[in-house]
């Protein structure tokens, strides 16, 4: 059987066919940086990837063809001193997470280390459910069986 996880994980809107899949073991390693995908109401999403020591000049985000896509390039440190241990990754990172139809980002914000990125299914009209009014006709034509008024009505053949 297939792993199918590492592609739900970087989905978002496609809640049931994801919870399906979250019953399969999960055997993929995580990647650089982490991130969470929370649902945050009805058709709204909060993606939020842990970007400690990025601002806001340093990430890109950039939506084409249902993916969004989230780039992180760190500035040329200016020699500030030699490390005696690194824990902090100020590597550069791109992330791709695949939308769902309708889906649309909505603003992004850097705070505390996190890159918080707002999104929400937006269904175009013309895709919504709409009522269709069923109408009464008040003057319907009648159907008559036996002859019409005034006609007299033929002999049967024996």
């Amino acid at each position: 059987m297939a792993d199918f996880s590492p592609l739900f994980r970087t989905a978002i809107g496609f809640d049931r066919l994801a919870r399906l899949v979250d019953t399969l073991p999960d055997n993929t390693a995580a990647a650089y940086p982490p991130y969470n995908i929370e649902k945050t109401g009805d058709d709204s999403y909060r993606l939020s990837l842990a970007v400690a020591g990025f601002s806001a000049d340093d990430i890109e985000l950039t939506v084409k063809e249902n993916t969004l896509v989230v780039a992180g390039r760190v500035a040329a440190e200016n020699g500030k001193g030699e490390y005696l241990h690194r824990g902090i990754a100020a590597r550069a990172f791109t992330r791709r997470f695949v939308l769902a139809d309708h889906m649309v980002v909505d603003g992004a914000e850097i705070a505390n280390g996190l890159l918080n990125v707002a999104i929400k299914r937006v269904v175009p009209e013309a895709l919504k459910p709409r009522r269709i009014e069923v109408r009464t006709v008040a003057n319907a034509p009648k159907t008559v069986n036996g002859p019409a008024e005034g006609q007299a009505q033929l002999p049967q053949a024996a």
